[in-house]
């Protein structure tokens, strides 16, 4: 599995566990929900400053958002 996919896995698996819906988790990080939803697909190549405001978001480090990819 490429890493976009299994990155994207990471966060949709991790945001469910917080109860988020895509939408209500992209606005509370200040990202669009199409956005979002195209990171969690594997469909985007993210940016540091976009991986770091979903750890925020997630209220992880990047180190524990990237574990296991």
């Amino acid at each position: 599995m490429d890493i976009q996919k299994s990155f994207g896995l990471r966060v949709q698996q991790l945001r469910k566990e917080t109860g988020l819906s895509q939408e209500k988790f992209a606005l509370s990080i200040d990202m669009d929900r199409t956005y979002l939803a195209s990171v969690e697909a594997g469909k985007r190549n993210i940016s540091l400053c976009n991986i770091q405001k979903i750890a925020k978001g997630l209220n992880l480090s990047i180190s524990e958002l990237l574990s296991g990819i």
